[in-house]
């Protein structure tokens, strides 16, 4: 009864959380509705991501027995992992464009008329993306994906572990951790939708991460004792992941030259995602 219990609420929770922050986002949030743009929504992604890496996975891990200097090797050596693994998505799609290039138009001078020439250029004007990707990607999908299965197979664990204590407390932890997860996993469906064109994958391939929640609570229920050391390791490893997708990708996209009002409204936006993080961790430890 109590492993049954664990599994559907870590369902509950972690894929509950992913459509419910869809349904906020398909609610006219990223369309321009409202007065809010995409832009506004990197920003909330950006103190979303933020906070939930610096004011409720490092703290978690931070308040265990581990040596704080080994979690803060985890944190840099995670922070190389997923620039590495950012400058793997950018070679292969670079591979892909270029390869698209050489089967392209010739000039007549030796030069593909191409969209991948003018990829080439695209830190011009102060424009480009960051990373220098082709026009219209957005790297940091697989770091996201990877923090965010770590993370929730984390939070699988955390609720199997309130299950087995009480199962009243495990339903609180369950509700908790879908509350504190909508303004994370709109910021990961940010991101998402900027690697891909494709709105469905994103919203599939966070709810697959979502549902690692659920295998978190299936081996928590077996291990739950031997997990429970391993858990701030598993936190610092996601918090990693968040602190790099908003510094490198999402971040280095609102650095551009604004009026006085769009600058108030992209830090009144990163703001309110840190606040949102922040005031939902804070209610959920309490609880």
């Amino acid at each position: 009864m109590t492993l049954l219990a664990i599994l559907l609420a870590t369902l509950a929770a972690g894929i509950g959380s992913v459509w419910v922050a869809a349904l906020l986002m398909d609610a006219g949030m990223d369309r321009g509705r409202h007065g809010v743009g995409p832009h506004h929504l990197l920003s909330l992604a950006a103190g979303a991501l933020l906070a939930t890496a610096f004011m409720h996975l490092l703290p978690e891990a931070f308040e265990s027995a581990a040596s704080p200097h080994l979690l803060f090797g985890i944190l840099l050596v995670g922070l190389v992992f997923f620039f590495l693994l950012d400058k793997a998505e950018l070679w292969h799609h670079g591979h892909e464009h270029g390869h698209d290039v050489l089967q392209g138009h010739d000039d007549g001078h030796g030069h593909g008329t191409g969209h991948g020439h003018v990829h080439a250029h695209g830190h011009e004007g102060g424009h480009g993306h960051g990373h220098g990707a082709p026009a219209g990607l957005r790297t940091g999908g697989w770091a996201v994906l990877t923090g965010d299965s770590v993370h929730c197979f984390g939070d699988g664990v955390l609720i199997a572990s309130a299950f087995v204590a009480d199962l009243h407390l495990g339903l609180v932890s369950a509700l908790a951790v879908l509350a504190h997860e909508v303004p994370h996993h709109m910021g990961d469906l940010v991101v998402l939708r900027q690697a891909s064109a494709n709105r469905r994958a994103a919203l599939v391939k966070v709810s697959l991460a979502g549902a690692v929640t659920a295998l978190g609570g299936l081996v928590g229920y077996f291990l739950v004792a031997r997990l429970e050391d391993w858990l701030p390791y598993f936190l610092t490893v996601a918090a990693s992941s968040f602190v790099y997708v908003a510094l490198a990708d999402l971040i280095p996209q609102l650095q551009k030259r604004l009026s006085a009002g769009q600058t108030a409204a992209q830090v009144a936006w990163l703001a309110t995602g840190i606040v949102l993080v922040t005031a939902v961790s804070l209610l959920a430890h309490a609880h």
